[in-house]
């Protein structure tokens, strides 16, 4: 039985990462790769391990399934432009895809009028680099969204390279991927304003490493084996509304988009601890 093709059209880091697994593991035969540039093609290929580099949308051949491996802002055009080629030279309807976490398979209308078969997968994973990420991937959490038999083949691809796959409706996609943010990319955000206070109050620069680290490390162990409600620790975990107002007003006047942070921050804190008490006295009084 053949293995389905695959083209590439873009060679970042995920689109780089998901064709290295499908190729080692046979998933799909990896067939052209299109960038801008002729070297970066090659060195796509060079760490994916297959794969032909093309600088030239009109030289690439048909596939069963186009990988659009361009950024967020260059999906658009790109399924533009291969809708464009795909009527020029004959293509038959494939499947198509985009791993944006922000967009849906509708950005992918152009191929989708043609007949084709649209999705969006995204993997809840941080790309830094390839080579890592290929470690990392295994269990990672993968969002299918767009028609059935584009995201029935999806699961099938993600599920062999070690994916755990679900269903995400189109009108839930900004949503989630905002819950994504909210887990991961501001993180560090928060951390490079407690070290800017911590600098500004003259904690010493030489300590402010291990703080990040110890408070860090203890604050993901806590939450992976208590749970975000019960490792909630400060002033709206004990309830102190006097404390909260106080700092609040310090940090405003400090910065004042950090004071909003953390006048925001603090009141769903609040929400959290009192939906937590709230939990624990009507199990109690249920017992």
């Amino acid at each position: 039985m053949n293995m389905q093709t695959l083209n590439l059209i873009g060679a970042g880091r995920v689109g780089q990462t998901l064709a290295h697994l499908w190729h080692a593991r046979q998933v799909f035969a990896i067939q052209h790769l299109h960038t801008r540039h002729l070297q970066s093609a090659q060195t796509a290929c060079d760490f994916i391990g297959a794969g032909h580099p093309i600088v030239t949308l009109d030289a690439m051949a048909t596939a069963d399934v186009w990988m659009l491996a361009v950024p967020d802002a260059g999906i658009a055009q790109a399924a533009a432009d291969l809708a464009a080629h795909a009527q020029a030279h004959h293509l038959p309807p494939a499947i198509a895809l985009h791993c944006s976490g922000a967009l849906t398979a509708d950005v992918l209308a152009p191929l989708k009028n043609l007949g084709w078969q649209v999705a969006s997968a995204h993997c809840i994973l941080s790309f830094a680099t390839p080579a890592l990420a290929v470690q990392q991937f295994p269990g990672t959490a993968c969002a299918l969204e767009g028609d059935a038999d584009a995201c029935a083949l999806l699961r099938d691809a993600f599920t062999r390279i070690g994916a755990q796959c679900f269903d995400v409706a189109s009108t839930d996609k900004v949503l989630y991927h905002a819950a994504a943010v909210f887990a991961t990319n501001f993180l560090p955000v928060l951390e490079s304003l407690a070290e800017s206070a911590w600098q500004t109050t003259g904690v010493p620069a030489s300590l402010i490493p291990s703080l990040r680290a110890s408070l860090m490390s203890n604050a993901v162990a806590n939450i992976q084996r208590l749970g975000p409600a019960a490792a909630l620790t400060g002033p709206a975990a004990r309830g102190d509304l006097t404390a909260i107002a106080r700092q609040t007003q310090v940090v405003t006047a400090w910065d004042p988009q950090a004071g909003a942070a953390y006048a925001a921050l603090s009141a769903l804190a609040l929400r959290m601890a009192n939906t937590t008490k709230d939990t624990t006295a009507t199990g109690a009084n249920s017992s």
